[in-house]
């Protein structure tokens, strides 16, 4: 996998409302093969900041390096007992619509063969790393990660078989759509979340082909 990410923070190539230039991860960044491409709304950034909160050093596409300093997380005492594939440690989702989502992801699998998990959290209020072991991330998962600290509360890592299947384009624009501080300052955090699982369920049904995902229902 790649990272990619667009607006606030997330994922294969986007960029983020926090930095003024999209942003590259160096390829020495990434944790392991299984989690190559991490898509936001707005910029790419290494795994390490998706599921540990920390922006890694990073090199612009001007050749400008920087680094950011946030101590990574991992917190394993923050997992539930039980697997669940969605996880709120922000407490953005009432228990209703925990149920709902838990629902609908569970089709998505059924459906599709593509697995879908939710992680809610406050930076730096997150299990982290931990969540990549919990969760056994493969190449048919896509990791959301709900975390309004950088701005886009809409962070994603796409496995390299979603990759495939869904237009890299089709991240940007729920990010820029969902994930936008105005959508959920004023919606609140639990819409953004629905809104999003909601718009990557329709998009995994449709047929694969030149224009599927092409828009964000």
């Amino acid at each position: 996998m790649a990272f990619i990410q667009y607006s606030s923070p997330c994922f294969r190539t986007t960029s983020f409302p926090t930095l003024s230039v999209p942003i590259r991860a160096s390829s020495h960044l990434s944790l392991s093969t299984t989690f190559r491409k991490w898509v936001p709304a707005f910029r790419v950034k290494s795994l390490n900041w998706v599921f540990s909160g920390a922006l890694a050093l990073t090199l612009s596409a001007t050749g400008v390096g920087f680094a950011e300093a946030k101590v990574g997380v991992n917190k394993p005492e923050l997992l539930p007992r039980e697997f669940t594939p969605v996880i709120d440690v922000a407490g953005f989702l009432s228990d209703g619509q925990e149920k709902r989502l838990i629902q609908e992801i569970s089709d998505i699998e059924k459906n599709t063969g593509f697995k879908l998990r939710v992680l809610a959290q406050n930076y730096p209020d997150t299990p982290g790393l931990a969540i990549k072991d919990f969760w056994q991330v493969d190449d048919r998962t896509i990791v959301f990660v709900a975390d309004p600290t950088f701005g886009n509360i809409l962070n994603f890592n796409i496995g390299d078989s979603v990759d495939l299947d869904i237009p890299r384009s089709f991240w940007s624009r729920l990010a820029g759509k969902y994930g936008n501080m105005f959508y959920w300052k004023e919606k609140g955090e639990d819409a953004s979340i629905e809104a999003a699982v909601m718009a990557i369920s329709n998009c995994l049904r449709e047929p694969v082909g030149p224009n599927n995902c092409s828009e964000v229902k």
